[in-house]
């Protein structure tokens, strides 16, 4: 007897959680060769509300962890990652018709994460600093989260370019609220399987999918979100630089683009230190 295969049913990933979203409303999603993939749920500015909401909750736990633990949980997520390659290199290669770089991509991005790993608890030696001066104080610097980061994904490669913009920011004690590649959404809903099934507490990493048009203004507005890091174009940047003025809050708009996204250049010190603040104390001497 013949039957109809069982599709997944894609969902945004918040706090946790897999929600519906918060107006039911779905876009037609195709694969690379025209044909009818799934039903991807269009996330709207009460989602991005609530996934912020989520973020808010997680946020001191993540933080409070230590150096060494959060360094764990992110090894933990490329060791997921590895194991259901194969799977994530089939989904990247249904939407971008080549197994060959979908793997490339897959394995590019598990060395990311394991990258950033590995500076969890070595950033801080390297960014904070004793500073000398003129005075009878000791004086130090030392490196704080800031907060809830708004996170906007390049439409290619979607889980490179996904991955490349959350975890130096989590790596850190900060949370994330993130809006996925609209173009090619699905990775990241697998992506976020992984999430639910890692030591990564729900709410530091909110997957939300939809259109850049009706998302875009509320990332810039929004006053929780105390930055946002995004690979957009010329008019999107404008709306988020205009927006963020308001709350003054950090943006961040990365220049990679094609195949800068896989060079080692792409991993480095500065995306850590871009979503961190520094606090600076000074201490009499013999007080």
């Amino acid at each position: 007897m013949s039957r109809l295969p069982i599709t997944k049913t894609p969902k945004p990933y918040v706090g946790g959680a897999f929600i519906r979203s918060e107006s039911g409303r779905t876009y037609p999603l195709q694969d690379a060769t025209g044909a009818f993939f799934a039903n991807m749920p269009q996330c709207t500015r009460k989602d991005l509300r609530n996934a912020v909401e989520a973020a808010a909750k997680a946020g001191p736990g993540w933080a409070r962890r230590t150096a060494y633990n959060r360094s764990q949980i992110l090894y933990r997520l490329g060791e997921m990652l590895e194991a259901r390659s194969q799977e994530m290199i089939d989904i990247l290669a249904r939407f971008g018709g080549d197994a060959a770089a979908a793997k490339h991509e897959v394995e590019v991005t598990i060395d990311r994460i394991i990258y950033y790993a590995g500076w969890a608890d070595k950033y801080e030696q390297v960014l904070g600093n004793v500073n000398p001066v003129a005075s009878p104080h000791f004086n130090f610097t030392v490196t704080e989260p800031m907060g809830i980061v708004g996170v906007i994904a390049p439409d290619a490669p979607s889980l490179l370019g996904l991955i490349s913009l959350i975890v130096p920011v989590i790596v850190s004690g900060n949370t994330v609220v993130a809006l996925v590649s609209e173009t090619t959404p699905y990775p990241a809903i697998l992506f976020g399987e992984m999430l639910a099934t890692s030591d990564l507490p729900g709410g530091v990493v909110n997957l939300l999918t939809g259109f850049r048009k009706e998302l875009v203004p509320t990332f810039a507005t929004h006053m929780h979100l105390r930055a946002i890091s995004a690979a957009v174009g010329p008019e999107d940047r404008k709306a988020l630089r205009l927006g963020a003025a308001e709350s003054i809050k950090r943006v961040h708009v990365t220049t990679l683009s094609g195949d800068a996204w896989f060079d080692d250049t792409a991993q480095n010190l500065a995306a850590i230190r871009e979503f961190l603040e520094f606090k600076t104390t000074w201490h009499p001497i013999g007080a």
